[in-house]
């Protein structure tokens, strides 16, 4: 039985550690072993490390963990508590006598949201990415959570996403989102229809009706924040089952990028970092390019889907009432 989300691909933990008087949070992709890793970054300003590994040009060739959290720069930290932690298990790579665990990391921007951010000399991200470590697991807590704990979505509450889908021959896809986005995830004027609507899979997001007014016709501006550009990133991890290379691996994030241009308006915006991770953890065997066209389009559909779960299951926090503070279900 599926659950919906990113652990449904076979070897893959996820672990959330949320602070709520920061207003933050720190979310780990855990696989059981390493795994063959790329990345896509196409916001002007992203916060990242060990992203330059993931080229498929690079020499180390999997990665043991992808760590997404809040604090801008600061966050960054929660990489540190990750290896830490991963190294105390024995795990990295290999260099001589010792193992260097390989984390690739990125950040959202939740440093205004209202959180207590006065946390002094020291950061909390180190000791938030033990605690995600050791909650890492298949079932974990989507909303305000992790990563997404201190996210929004234009002028709504974000937060933390995730979906899953199996093709015919029994591959499996998965996305983990951590909105936090300049851009709405809702169609203006259709009382809160998420912009994916047309990917949602049962009611994963509401089952709400379709939209029936002449969007073109729309004032676009509904949703929309007031918060500049660059206090925003969407972050996200894709992964599947399937045996890719660091090669396909760049190409399924690469794909998947369009998950979040489907979801939210505006995206990749000049001064944000949206980033996606993709991972394969090789339950299955290697696609070939057909077979890797089909994974790369299913990660896209469930990061869409992941973003409008994330808006769907947030709540209001701060200044950011949630989807159904704002819309409500009476009319449904």
């Amino acid at each position: 039985m599926t659950r919906n989300l990113l652990t449904d691909v076979p070897g893959i933990a996820v672990g959330n550690a949320t602070d709520p008087r920061l207003m933050s949070g720190v979310t780990v992709v855990l696989p059981d072993r390493a795994v063959a890793a790329s990345v896509d970054v196409r916001g002007g300003g992203p916060a990242t490390a060990e992203t330059d590994l993931l080229a498929p040009s690079a020499t180390v060739p999997q990665v043991d963990a992808i760590v997404l959290s809040g604090g801008s720069a600061f966050g960054l930290d929660a990489r540190g508590g990750v290896v830490s932690a991963l190294a105390s298990m024995g795990r990295g790579f290999a260099v001589g006598s010792a193992r260097v665990p390989i984390v690739p990391a990125a950040s959202l921007f939740d440093l205004v949201n209202g959180g207590d951010k006065n946390w002094g000399d020291m950061p909390p991200y180190f000791d938030l990415g033990r605690q995600a470590v050791a909650a890492a697991g298949p079932s974990f807590e989507l909303g305000n959570a992790g990563a997404g704990t201190g996210g929004k979505a234009g002028a709504l509450k974000g937060g933390l996403g995730s979906a899953s889908w199996t093709l015919p021959d029994g591959v499996v896809v998965g996305a983990l989102v951590a909105v936090n986005a300049m851009g709405s995830a809702v169609l203006p004027g259709t009382g809160g229809r998420f912009r994916a609507w047309m990917l949602e899979r049962g009611a994963e997001f509401g089952g709400l009706t379709p939209p029936t007014s002449p969007l073109a016709d729309l004032d676009d501006t509904e949703g929309a924040s007031d918060v500049p550009a660059g206090s925003n990133t969407t972050l996200a991890v894709v992964a599947t089952s399937a045996g890719l290379s660091k090669a396909d691996c760049h190409r399924m994030a690469v794909m998947a990028q369009d998950g979040l241009a489907v979801a939210l308006r505006p995206v990749h915006s000049p001064l944000d970092g949206d980033s996606v991770f993709a991972v394969a953890t090789a339950q299955h065997p290697a696609p070939d390019m057909n077979g890797l066209t089909r994974i790369g389009r299913a990660a896209a559909d469930c990061v869409a889907r992941a973003v409008a779960r994330a808006v769907w299951h947030g709540e209001s926090l701060g200044v950011y009432p949630s989807w159904r503070a704002q819309y409500g279900l009476s009319q449904y």
